[in-house]
């Protein structure tokens, strides 16, 4: 399906239901990041999400203070064998997963990956990748990039860093579109070696990204496209966990990572610029929420 296709019959407002997404992140009571950013889009889309949270925070670090507690990776394990146990994972479409806070919840992640992969062998894994980002460094413990350079990535069929990350993992420099796609099929030959896999790669700003624009890049099946947008004036947290889930789950329905950059694109725009408009600190997923269903402005991906 082509993606202008796919676009009409997103509207149209057929097929929305009836995808599954296992969705294990981080959580915050207060603001949207991790699984509080991701899984609401994706109920609004019409996925049914079983979220198992890694942390239970009042609210996402940035801040410089929180309360709540990080879970271990046996209690994350146990809650994932738990929703496996009423034989939930027969229906499983995708394992979708950000934020590692320690090796032994990757040793979870890689285990929930396996059961939902032997009830299901057509599930999907998208891995983001979070390690960083430009403005920050690397915020993750160490071990963690080794982590997801040498098991996690090896186990997606789809990844969705940002510059900052798919440099650190592959060690090429994407300051040039030729650099970021060199970077990308570095990226890919370290994934999942069968099945339909796919590279999203976001905050990407090369030699041919007009002044007062940003990209991102996809990469499938041996093609290469990129979705420009003009650049907002925001900075919030939570905004690639939400690109993240919004991506697969259009993958998911479109079965084409073009229409999936495009409708998530178009989605995530909308959802900051509303946020930029409102001056808030936090992204406005619930007030904002129609973005996901009918953007108000679409993006169209041109390949490159």
């Amino acid at each position: 399906m082509v993606a202008g296709a796919y676009s009409l019959w997103f509207r149209m407002g057929t097929g929305v239901r009836g995808l599954n997404i296992l969705s294990i992140q981080s959580w915050v009571s207060y603001g949207h990041v991790g699984n509080a950013s991701a899984v609401f889009p994706l109920q609004r889309l019409g996925a049914e999400v079983w979220a198992v949270n890694t942390v239970q925070f009042s609210n996402h670090t940035g801040y410089g203070d929180w309360k709540g507690q990080v879970f271990s990776g046996a209690a994350v394990r146990d809650v994932v064998d738990g929703i496996g146990a009423r034989g939930a994972f027969a229906d499983c479409d995708a394992v979708l997963t950000g934020y590692v806070g320690g090796a032994d919840i990757g040793d979870a992640i890689l285990h929930a990956v396996g059961s939902v992969r032997r009830a299901n062998p057509a599930a999907l894994y998208c891995c983001d990748p979070v390690i960083g980002d430009s403005d920050t460094g690397v915020y993750v413990r160490p071990g963690i990039e080794d982590f997801l350079r040498d098991r996690a990535l090896p186990a997606a069929d789809i990844a969705t860093p940002n510059r900052f990350e798919i440099e650190l993992l592959t060690g090429i420099a994407c300051d040039t579109l030729h650099g970021a796609k060199q970077a990308v099929l570095r990226l890919r030959s370290m994934m999942h070696d069968s099945g339909p896999v796919c590279v999203l790669l976001t905050s990407l700003a090369t030699d041919t990204t007009p002044h007062g624009f940003i990209d991102m890049l996809t990469f499938e099946s041996g093609a290469f496209h990129l979705l420009r947008t003009p650049c907002l004036p925001v900075a919030v947290n939570g905004a690639g966990d939400a690109i993240a889930a919004l991506f697969l789950f259009h993958r998911l329905k479109s079965g084409s990572a073009v229409a999936a950059l495009e409708a998530a694109g178009s989605s995530i725009w909308g959802l900051l610029r509303r946020t930029a408009a409102a001056g808030s600190r936090e992204i406005l997923t619930v007030a904002a929420q129609e973005e996901f269903v009918t953007p108000s402005r679409a993006f169209t991906a041109v390949a490159c």
